[in-house]
């Protein structure tokens, strides 16, 4: 499909790559690396003396929120280490429901030399004070993937009605991009939706070349992409889109400008039916202005920010992005799908740790503007 290609055609392949409920054995696949959280609560990392462990990824999250929060059948492709933190990890992810039939295992050496499993200490930050995250994730057994370890015609043949993958996981190596690559070539083969979220991380990317070499693997996924998520800094560092007449910050931008980076993508990247991003202001670490916009099959859609109180943001997107693709799985409207994903982000950031909490009522009562009075 060329650069030319229409509107109406560009419903129909979205319409085309979301196959009915009921027909596949996963409504989701996720690919990417789970790491083991550590929170110190309300304190400090350097200061505190205990922490609680949860588990967390950028791809995989997107995954346990449909399971958990929309009651949809979700795996993940990942790989870990056969140890007692591999163990664990293996036992949160259980816990979150997500099938793990896919989960690679890797022998365990004594020390960690050949491979390990990644850890990721995060501070949620409160008022004046951001957020702080210092991850351990070299070597780990999923930054070793290759594409010949999944038979990836044989997963999608079972039934998959749609890939999510990121740029996180292509961050972590060669071998991750091209099996990000690979997986995404054989999803669309055997009818799948393929997402990608941009996630762009400048630590992921340092010492493999930086922006520059971002942008030379993301040019390369995206044009097999159906759903694109991203955020300002995003499309700009991962991407290489620039909007004249604003600064590098890309700070407090108005929606017109959203609209017309967007616009860009779409243009550039003629297979992309939708591409929706987050709004947010960031008044303090617990308080955030929070919104969204999505272009999907020719129209624009909105919903307008407003202030939420946040106990931890991390993962607020990943819970956008499951709440947008569960309004797209069940046929909703794409406002109503956008709507959707915002107040699971906004519900995920209330609760500690990276992954969402909320119940399928609670988002809904949220959408309908209902109040936060207590239920009992």
């Amino acid at each position: 499909m060329g650069a030319a290609t229409s509107d109406k055609q560009r419903a129909d392949v979205a319409k085309r790559r979301i196959k009915e409920f009921g027909q596949c054995r996963f409504d989701l696949v996720s690919l990417g690396e789970v790491m083991l959280r550590f929170d110190p609560g309300e304190e400090r990392i350097h200061t505190t003396r205990s922490f609680r462990v949860s588990e967390g990824g950028g791809e995989y999250n997107v995954a346990r929120g449909l399971r958990r929060c929309f009651a949809m059948r979700t795996s993940v492709v990942t790989a870990l280490v056969d140890n007692p933190v591999g163990r664990l990890l293996e036992d949160l992810m259980l816990q979150g429901g997500v099938d793990l039939s896919h989960l690679i295992w890797v022998p365990d050496d004594g020390v960690g030399k050949n491979a390990r499993n990644g850890v990721n200490f995060t501070e949620r930050g409160f008022g004046p004070r951001g957020g702080v995250g210092c991850s351990d994730r070299a070597h780990t057994a999923v930054s070793q993937m290759r594409p010949t370890d999944v038979d990836w015609d044989e997963l999608f043949a079972q039934g998959v009605r749609w890939l999510h993958t990121g740029g996180i996981f292509a961050a972590l190596s060669d071998s991750c991009a091209e099996t990000a690559r690979v997986a995404m070539e054989a999803a669309r083969r055997h009818g799948a939706c393929v997402s990608y979220d941009l996630n762009y991380r400048p630590s992921l990317w340092r010492e493999s070349g930086g922006m520059a070499r971002a942008q030379e693997v993301n040019r390369e996924l995206v044009p097999l992409v159906d759903v694109l998520f991203g955020n300002e800094e995003d499309f700009r560092a991962a991407l290489g889109f620039e909007l004249d007449g604003v600064d590098e910050s890309y700070r407090d931008l108005p929606l017109q400008a959203f609209r017309q980076m967007i616009a860009q993508v779409v243009k550039t990247y003629s297979e992309l039916s939708t591409v929706a991003t987050t709004l947010r202001t960031a008044h303090s670490a617990s308080c955030n202005g929070w919104g969204a916009i999505c272009y999907h099959d020719g129209e624009f859609y909105e919903v307008a920010q407003r202030d939420v109180a946040i106990l931890d943001r991390v993962g607020g997107g990943d819970s956008f992005a499951s709440g947008f693709i569960y309004g797209l799985l069940s046929g909703a409207s794409p406002q109503w799908a956008l709507e959707c994903g915002v107040a699971h982000g906004a519900l995920a950031m209330t609760t500690p740790g990276d992954t969402t909490m909320a119940r399928l009522h609670e988002v809904k009562a949220l959408i309908e503007g209902k109040g936060a009075r207590i239920a009992r």
